[in-house]
């Protein structure tokens, strides 16, 4: 289960962060997980809750933002939502020549406190 690890990862940064920021608490943080990007959103979430007791995160509010992927098809030039890494344009069934979101991971934003 890598998501224990890479909330703990996170747990680093931001407290890193707000460190630098002289920070007292952190009061909200805000994360993007795209649904193509190996990371599931929930057992992340999850670990994370657990993992910040103690910790400068324990009483923020946690905002997980779910990222659907798109994908450009160059044979019939459609942009199309997909679920996942290996679906086809709906319009003319060719692979994706592009793959232009779905894959982030990556803290958005981070509230502190004086």
């Amino acid at each position: 289960m890598h998501e224990l690890s890479l909330a703990a990862e996170v747990i680093k940064l931001v407290e890193k962060e707000a460190g630098l920021n002289h920070a007292s608490a952190i009061s909200e943080i805000t994360i993007e997980v795209g649904n193509i990007s190996g990371i599931e959103a929930e057992p992340f979430e999850s670990a994370l809750r657990i993992l910040t007791e103690g910790t400068m995160l324990e009483k923020s509010s946690l905002n997980i933002v779910k990222i659907k992927a798109r994908g450009n098809c160059l044979n019939c030039k459609s942009d199309f939502e997909m679920n996942f890494r290996m679906d086809t344009c709906p319009q003319c069934g060719a692979f994706p020549s592009e793959i232009t979101g779905g894959n982030e991971f990556r803290v958005v934003s981070m509230l502190i406190e004086d």
